[in-house]
């Protein structure tokens, strides 16, 4: 997909040229700065009952009077804020991307300057409006011919535009490829594939990539995530990826993401309702791969790490036992009373890990609980912090990137349902409150470092008629990395 910005014609919207032209309305009057052909078009259509200044009412029309564009199309935004321009565009981008529109023309009417932030917003909606999942699929619909899109704004603003368009359409491709790698059912999307993906990743960007093998990470001593792998015929993995962009002596931010390619549940086993869903419990480790690609284009002046802990979870004569004791990386011992609370199991022996990179922070970013999802439903993700300016960074970088999340508590109240006659401590507690005591057990190892947890069961993924990942919380994790290169 290419994107450019061009400013506003001294003729006006109607001398734009391009195969369709799509017209944001901002607020519920008719804008006094439309040049007459394309005023006199809106205001017919208004008096005629065809368009209504309502959030996302859209209006299409075939070769307008008066226009170069083949095609126009009207979408109302009830406001001209990023996220309000961001809903109009799905809204008008599925008015017009089924059509024979290779080159689009995105403007805005009735409303002041354009920033960075809308043009970021343009690419995040196109790139997903012509996102085709076909790995699998040979007779998916033919992708849309859409492949150009063109931001319409004032001179002043066009550098500002120009950055916002280069950071989405970066942050557009990470999301394409968590989305990509999600989507892909377990058979195809196995821990080795995650692997071969990295690798790639690294190749294509010049990063480092080291992959442990179950021989290595049983010689780390990483007995908590082994524990999970050993019922299942696919090998694990181990994931370490580094994009070096400042000096050697700058402490790393380090992202962990949960890779448990399927989830049956293991022992405690899941019911078999939607279980297929259950390989996207990669989620977290698609999103390190997609903001380490979109990074990759941007080159920030940071250091990243990117650690994936990669297995399945599966039952078998193999397989970890509800009641088993493990000893973990860190040496704490925990007591596996469900062996579907998995992620934990295995996030607890990289975030351990993670402390060999004397990190400046570390992120983990899982599909951890459904108590999450019960919580917060599909809009916010959960985040989780110990630390209180490292939490403030994410919320700010969730805003910024239109990816919202929402911080819920760790009181140590919450620890005192962790412990076990057996071991250390337990891998779950009580079901109230259980995206908490998840939490709980992540920050147990996470003493020597500024730390926080994405919980992103709600929103990796969508159920039903629209089924696919969405790959989040790419742009949230790409946001907060770029804001801490700039600081």
């Amino acid at each position: 997909m290419d994107f450019n910005t061009q400013p506003t014609p001294a003729a006006g919207l109607a001398a734009v040229a391009a195969d369709a032209l799509l017209v944001v309305v901002v607020g519920n009057a008719m804008p006094s700065s439309l040049d007459k052909p394309l005023a006199t078009l809106l205001s017919d259509a208004v008096a005629q009952g065809d368009f209504e200044f309502k959030a996302n009412r859209c209006l299409y029309m075939h070769r307008p009077a008066g226009l170069q564009a083949t095609r126009l199309a009207w979408v109302c935004a009830p406001n001209d804020s990023a996220k309000a321009f961001k809903s109009a565009l799905a809204a008008g981008l599925a008015a017009v991307k089924a059509l024979g529109v290779s080159t689009l023309a995105v403007a805005r009417a009735g409303a002041e300057t354009l920033t960075d932030t809308h043009a970021e917003a343009l690419a995040a909606a196109v790139a997903d409006a012509v996102y085709v999942y076909r790995h699998t699929k040979p007779s998916a619909p033919a992708a849309p011919k859409l492949s150009k899109a063109i931001l319409v704004g004032g001179k002043k603003e066009s550098a500002s535009l120009a950055r916002g368009l280069v950071r989405g359409a970066a942050i557009a491709a990470g999301v394409d490829l968590a989305r990509e790698c999600a989507n892909r059912p377990a058979n195809h999307a196995t821990p080795s594939f995650l692997a071969s993906e990295a690798r790639r990743l690294g190749k294509q960007y010049g990063m480092k990539v080291e992959v442990l093998d179950r021989r290595q990470i049983e010689k780390l001593g990483m007995g908590s995530f082994l524990a999970v792998s050993q019922g299942s015929a696919e090998p694990p993995r181990f994931i370490v990826m580094r994009y070096d962009g400042a000096a050697k002596h700058k402490a790393p931010i380090v992202l962990v993401g949960k890779g448990i390619t399927f989830d049956t549940g293991g022992i405690s086993l899941k019911p078999a309702a939607e279980m297929d869903e259950m390989k996207f419990d990669m989620g977290g480790a698609a999103s390190v791969l997609g903001t380490l690609r979109a990074l990759g284009e941007l080159r920030p002046k940071v250091n990243v790490v990117g650690l994936i802990p990669a297995c399945e979870n599966m039952p078998g004569g193999r397989a970890v036992k509800p009641g088993d004791v493990v000893r973990s990386l860190s040496g704490q011992t925990i007591e596996i009373l469900n062996t579907d609370a998995e992620g934990r199991l295995i996030l607890c022996d990289a975030l351990t890990y993670a402390e060999r990179f004397k990190p400046a922070a570390v992120v983990d970013i899982a599909t951890l609980t459904g108590a999450c999802v019960v919580a917060l439903g599909h809009h916010h993700t959960g985040l989780f912090a110990a630390d209180e300016s490292l939490a403030a960074d994410l919320l700010a970088a969730s805003r910024h990137a239109l990816d919202p999340a929402w911080r819920l508590p760790l009181d140590e109240e919450y620890d005192e349902a962790l412990k076990s006659h057996f071991a250390d401590m337990a891998n779950v507690g009580p079901r109230p409150g259980g995206a908490i005591t998840a939490a709980m057990f992540l920050k147990r190892f996470t003493a020597k470092y500024p730390w926080a947890h994405l919980d992103v069961a709600g929103t990796a993924w969508k159920s039903g008629a629209a089924k696919g990942a969405t790959g989040r919380p790419v742009p949230l994790l790409t946001h907060f990395v770029l804001a801490r290169a700039a600081a």
